[in-house]
């Protein structure tokens, strides 16, 4: 009952068909008949004039017509289709011609919704959507649907909700483009025969329950965390492949290997108050006693001490 109020209240907020009822030209398809009559009637002395006009002008205040530019008039004549008029001034016969509806030639929006809709894979969705429609043959809108308004509303909410339960909830929100184009196709299907045509559908918003956002959220949480650690892992199998290369290189040149080791050496004293821990077979191996001297020398400098360094 909420989603036909829903409707309902939408239906009733769509721009009036209705033209104007009342003109300049019908006043004075009025006035005329009733100032002849009046004129007759000092001529003559006799109300009859006044009577005669003032039934004429009645008359013929009901033939005069206008449409807006974006109107259409249906005129129905003894209760058979006459035509359409408009748009414009024009003229039909009082009290045989009917204008039956007005047909607005606009484009017209109407929003709809499908509320705890379930999907392919059981997860009640509500969506809202807006649709852009305009009425392409009037004769047909007035003649094939008691309330076409009304009609292209309900035909837009069952074919959203026939969508989703045909769809899971991943394409529901990864492949929006997609359910808007087969939206559109199956509603112009159902509306081209009351001469209806849908230009565009756009979803405006999925919502989901909060439990399964919460759980979306976990999820796409946790598989950031493992790109993280697979693209960690892999960096540090790089490095051991370039450190391997490096091996390769040193293990041929001892040179390179004690210049190496000094500069890590200065780069790791460059910092005041660090602490080196060199293993005594790097010092045996790479004659660097005199190296730890200097090294030590530098220390002191640095922390500002005047023991003898042994």
């Amino acid at each position: 009952m909420a989603n036909i109020q829903l409707i309902e209240n939408r239906i009733s907020n769509l721009p009036s068909p209705s033209g104007p009822r009342v003109n300049f030209v019908q006043g004075v398809a009025f006035l005329a008949p009733l100032a002849l009559g009046a004129l007759a009637t000092l001529l003559t002395w006799s109300p009859a004039g006044v009577i005669v006009g003032l039934l004429l002008g009645l008359l013929l205040a009901q033939s005069p017509k206008i449409a807006r530019q974006w109107e259409r008039a249906v005129v129905l004549r003894l209760g058979k289709y006459a035509g359409l008029r408009g748009p414009g001034l024009f003229w039909i016969v009082p009290f045989v011609d009917n204008i039956s509806a007005w047909i607005d030639q606009r484009v017209i929006t109407t929003g709809f919704a499908a509320e705890e809709t379930l999907t392919s894979d059981t997860v009640p969705v509500n969506v809202d959507a807006v649709l852009f429609w305009l009425v392409y043959d009037p004769e047909k809108a007035a003649l094939e649907v008691q309330n076409y308004p009304q009609a292209v509303s309900w035909a837009a909410q069952t074919a959203l909700r026939d969508i989703i339960g045909r769809t899971s909830l991943s394409d529901l929100l990864r492949g929006r483009e997609r359910i808007e184009e087969e939206l559109q196709k199956l509603i112009d299907e159902r509306s081209n025969p009351w001469g209806v045509t849908v230009q565009s559908v756009e979803m405006r918003d999925v919502i989901i329950p909060a439990a399964l956002q919460d759980a979306m959220s976990r999820e796409a949480q946790a598989a950031r965390e493992k790109a993280a650690r697979v693209i960690l892992a892999e960096a540090e199998v790089e490095i051991a492949n370039r450190f391997s290369v490096a091996s390769e290189s040193y293990h041929n040149n001892p040179t390179a290997l004690h210049l190496r080791a000094m500069n890590m050496l200065y780069e790791g004293l460059k910092e005041k108050g660090a602490l080196m821990l060199v293993p005594s077979s790097a010092v045996e191996s790479m004659g660097m006693g005199g190296l730890m001297g200097a090294a030590a020398l530098r220390q002191q400098k640095l922390t500002g001490s005047d023991e003898p360094v042994e």
